[in-house]
């Protein structure tokens, strides 16, 4: 009871505005199908006129089927108005809709703006910016420091590569050295071989000093 009381909507209104114009659309259709029914008809009644040699009423009838064609044409230009008033319903609808939205969005936005602070916003923006800017700044000593300790761990490396070196070079000169002893010493004293490991730990020494190797 209380829907009968209900005031329609422009949804409402345009949905029973379609479906009004449906129905005529189908009515106008099933009178042209009912004048092409009576075209086919009068034609065959013309034909059947001239070949009995009736001019008189072939006559009449050719002017009834001309009256009958411009009427089925009409139909022609009354379903085209009535699918173009359907069209303009819809975009309409549509338009209001869109008016709809917008009205609601204007609104939805003047909340926001009253809310929304334009200072606090810009300096919101600057102290991210701020803080954005040290992050990058940490970040660059950090990659920095670790560039450091790596760089640092190679040349250790490379320093106890080139002592190790040394010494295997100076190990084999040393047993060079001995191998060639027994042959240079035999008309010295025997106290002579403790003078040879003092030589050799001097020369060893030496060659370190030179490498800068303390």
């Amino acid at each position: 009871m209380a829907s009968l009381f209900k005031k329609k909507t422009v949804d409402d209104i345009i949905k029973e505005q379609t479906k009004e114009l449906r129905g005529t659309q189908r009515q106008i259709t099933r009178d042209r199908a009912a004048l092409e029914k009576q075209e086919k008809q009068m034609e065959m009644e013309i034909k059947k006129m001239a070949k009995s040699g009736n001019r008189e009423a072939c006559k009449i009838l050719a002017k009834q089927l001309v009256q009958l064609r411009k009427q089925k044409n009409r139909t022609y230009a009354v379903s085209s108005k009535v699918t173009s008033m359907s069209t303009q319903t819809k975009v309409m609808n549509s338009q209001m809709k869109m008016a709809g939205a917008m009205s609601a969005t204007a609104k939805t936005m003047q909340v926001v703006n009253k809310k929304m602070d334009p200072q606090k916003t810009l300096q919101t923006m600057q102290d991210f910016q701020k803080e954005n800017m040290k992050m990058g700044m940490t970040e660059d000593m950090i990659n920095d420091t670790l560039d450091e300790i790596f760089d640092e761990s190679g040349d250790e490396e490379e320093s106890q590569d080139i002592v190790n070196q040394v010494l295997d070079e100076i190990g084999i000169e040393i047993s060079g050295k001995m191998v060639r002893a027994p042959a240079a010493g035999n008309n010295l004293p025997s106290a002579s071989p403790k003078r040879k490991t003092q030589i050799s730990d001097d020369e060893i020494e030496r060659q370190l000093r030179a490498l800068g190797v303390d």
